[in-house]
C-alpha cells in the first residue's frame, strides 16, 4: 500500500537509492536524499519485524521518506535478493564496520560487477582503513580525534560535546550526501561508479578548516573559550535573562557592535569602545552578564530582535517551531501529527518534499519485490526460505 504524503519532488527525482538500515548518519543521509526527490528503499533486518507497535506510528523522523523491505542478508537467497535491488539502483549506502559488507557478499567489487554505474556510499566513524578502522566509536570519539572537541567549551572548563552534530550529522551524513551527489554526476558523464568513503573523523576535521587557517595566521589561541567565536569575546556570547532564559549575541563586525551598544544603552561607555581588546573581554562579559539579567528574554527581544545587532533569543525545540520567522519560512512542518524540520536547502525549480512518514520495518517488502521485477514464484520462495519478511 502506497502511503505517500507527496509525490517525489526535487533535483534527485528519478534517482533510486538502496539504504542499509543503521543509526544516526546513514539514515539521516537517506532522509536528505529522499527529501531531494530520490526513491529510497531501506533494507531492514528480518529479526526487527514486528518490534514496532502497529498502533503507534513510527516517530524516528530521519527515517521519513522511504519504503522498508526486511531481508536476511545472512541467508544466501536474501543476499542475492538485495544484490538484485542494488543492480537496479543508482546508489547504495551503508554504515557498517569495514569488511562486513564483503562478508555478506555485498561488497563494492561484487556490486560493481552487477552494476558498473553504482555509487557505493560507505559511512563509518574512522574510515575504511587506518589503526582505528575496525574498532567501535561514537560521535564524541571521532570529533575528539579530529581535533574539534578540544576547542569547544569555555575557558577553564572541560570540552563540551556539541550534541552529535559535528561528527554524525555535519562531518558524517552531510559529507556522504555531498560525495554521493558528486559521484552521481561522474557516473552520469562517464558510466563509471565508485566508492564514496565518508568517515566522520575526516568530515569533522574538514569542518575545522577555518580554525586551522586562523592558527596559521596567528589569530587563534589554543586555549578554548578565549577566542573570537568560542565564547571568549563579550560580543559573541550567550547571556541569561531575568526570567532564567537566554539570548545569543554575535555582533562581530564594528557596525553591528555599535548598534548593539546603542540599543542596550552602552554607546557612551568608554570601557566598551575598544572592541578587540582581548584583555578587557572578561571584564566586559561580566558587565553584559549583569545587564542582560536585568530584563526578561521577551523584553530584550523587544529591544534587539529584527535589528542589525546580531541578536536572537535562545529557543527550545518547541519554541523554534512557533517563532514568527520560522513560521513565515515554513522551516518546520507537521507530518503524521509530529512537528519536524522541513526539507532543506530550498530549490527554486525543483522543490524538495517529504514523500512519506517513517515506515514500519518490513512494511513494503512485497510491494518492493513486485516493483523490482521479482516474479510470483521467486517471491514465494523468498518468503518460504525466510530470506524476506513482510510485517503484518
Amino acid at each position: 500500500m502506497d502511503n505517500r504524503i507527496n509525490p517525489a519532488s526535487g533535483p534527485l527525482t528519478g534517482i533510486k537509492v538502496i539504504e542499509l538500515a543503521g543509526k544516526g548518519p546513514t539514515p539521516f543521509s537517506g532522509m536528505l536524499l529522499s527529501d531531494m526527490g530520490a526513491e529510497v528503499i531501506r533494507i531492514d533486518r528480518v529479526d526487527q519485524v514486528g518490534q514496532d507497535d502497529p498502533a503507534d506510528p513510527p516517530r524516528t523522523l530521519y527515517d521519513r521518506g522511504r519504503r522498508s523491505i526486511a531481508i536476511d542478508l545472512k541467508n544466501p537467497r536474501g543476499s542475492e535478493a538485495a544484490l538484485r535491488l542494488i543492480e537496479r539502483s543508482d546508489v547504495f549506502i551503508e554504515g557498517l564496520r569495514p569488511g562486513v559488507m564483503e562478508r555478506l557478499g555485498l561488497g563494492p567489487d561484487r556490486c560493481f560487477k552487477r552494476n558498473p554505474r553504482l555509487v557505493y556510499g560507505r559511512m563509518t566513524g574512522w574510515g575504511q582503513d587506518g589503526p582505528y578502522a575496525s574498532h567501535a566509536g561514537h560521535d564524541i570519539n571521532y570529533i575528539a580525534l579530529a581535533g574539534a572537541l578540544e576547542h569547544i567549551g569555555r575557558v577553564g572548563e572541560k570540552p563540551v560535546p556539541p550534541l552529535n552534530l559535528v561528527g554524525d550529522f555535519g562531518g558524517g551524513a552531510l559529507l556522504l550526501v555531498i560525495g554521493v551527489c558528486g559521484a552521481l554526476l561522474h557516473a552520469r558523464s562517464s558510466g563509471e561508479g565508485q566508492v564514496v568513503d565518508a568517515a566522520m573523523v575526516d568530515g569533522a576535521a574538514l569542518l575545522m578548516t577555518m580554525f586551522h587557517a586562523f592558527t596559521a595566521m596567528g589569530i587563534w589561541r589554543p586555549e578554548r573559550g578565549t577566542n573570537l567565536i568560542d565564547s571568549g569575546a563579550h560580543f559573541y556570547e550567550v547571556y541569561e535573562t531575568a526570567d532564567h532564559k537566554y539570548v545569543a549575541v554575535g555582533a562581530i563586525e564594528p557596525q553591528f557592535y555599535r548598534e548593539l551598544l546603542e540599543r542596550i544603552g552602552l554607546d557612551g561607555d568608554a570601557t566598551f569602545a575598544d572592541q578587540m581588546d582581548r584583555e578587557n573581554w572578561p571584564t566586559l562579559k561580566v558587565r553584559l552578564d549583569q545587564l542582560f539579567r536585568s530584563r526578561t528574554r521577551d523584553q530584550w527581544c523587544t529591544i534587539l530582535e529584527y535589528t542589525d545587532a546580531c541578536f536572537a533569543p535562545v529557543l527550545s525545540l518547541t519554541e523554534a517551531s512557533t517563532h514568527p520567522h520560522n513560521k513565515v519560512r515554513n522551516t518546520f512542518t507537521e507530518v503524521s501529527e509530529v512537528i519536524q524540520p522541513s526539507p532543506a536547502p530550498r530549490f527554486s525549480r525543483t522543490p524538495s518534499a517529504i514523500q512519506r512518514p517513517p515506515p514500519r520495518i518490513g512494511q513494503h517488502t512485497a510491494e518492493i519485490l513486485e516493483n523490482s521485477g521479482f516474479n510470483e514464484s521467486e517471491i514465494g520462495g523468498l518468503y518460504r526460505s525466510g530470506a524476506v519478511v513482510q510485517c503484518s
